[in-house]
């Protein structure tokens, strides 16, 4: 059984037991979050509504990710600007499907 979930703008396949990295989500490592945007299920080849399912995760970590480099260049202008930046993220561990 698995379902397809929306959180930050972004969707994930999720099944129980499984670990995903999202955008930042508020709460302490160890506690209790519940994703109630979900956009599909499935039972064993069985699409269902998704109407009233929801996930349950538990947070794992709150972290931050690689570095991205952003360099801006205009040629021939002695135009140079360099930047990082680090998003904040959080590790879920999927507990149920319910």
């Amino acid at each position: 059984m698995f379902a397809v979930v929306r959180t930050g703008g972004k969707q994930y396949r999720v099944a129980a037991d499984d670990q995903i990295v999202v955008e930042k989500l508020d709460g302490e490592a160890g506690s209790k979050v519940t994703l109630e945007d979900v956009l599909l299920v499935s039972d064993g080849g069985a699409l269902k509504d998704a109407g009233k399912v929801k996930v349950m995760a538990e947070i794992v970590a709150q972290n931050r990710g690689d570095k991205v480099i952003i360099f801006k260049k205009r040629r021939r202008h002695n135009y140079r600007r360099k930047n990082g930046h680090r998003q904040y993220q959080t590790v879920l561990k999927i507990l149920s499907i319910a």
